[in-house]
């Protein structure tokens, strides 16, 4: 997962009903030889546009996923990363995505699905 910060306010990204309608982080899997900084680099071009970004690493988590989630019960390692995405800059969302918001810390928290990103995104904030 990618924490996108630009100034105070943090990018959340909304998923097409098709892909379980909610609130996230830019995300991603990482694909066969691709190491955990290069798979965020990758996803986070796909899923938004954004390139050219120092990523920093900002934690990790693990969760078993939901029933409606494709492989449920399946057991996920997740390494997080933060950037800063410059002024102004706005998403060129793909087609995983419907909505975009940049919000304040607690809002973004807030609107997440999962409390492991929200936290994680709170303490990228401090």
């Amino acid at each position: 997962m990618i924490v996108v910060r630009r100034g105070d306010e943090f990018l959340v990204a909304h998923r097409v009903p098709q892909q379980g309608g909610y609130w996230h982080t830019i995300a991603g899997g990482v694909e066969e030889g691709e190491d955990w900084r290069d798979a965020a680099a990758r996803e986070l071009e796909e899923e938004t546009g954004l390139t050219g970004v120092e990523l920093r690493e900002a934690g990790a988590f693990e969760y078993q996923r939901e029933e409606w989630e494709s492989y449920p019960g399946m057991h996920v390692l997740v390494r997080a990363f933060a950037t800063e995405a410059p002024a102004g800059w706005e998403p060129v969302l793909d087609h995983e995505h419907d909505e975009y918001r940049w919000c304040s810390a607690s809002v973004a928290a807030e609107l997440l699905y999962w409390p492991e990103p929200a936290q994680v995104l709170l303490e990228v904030a401090q």
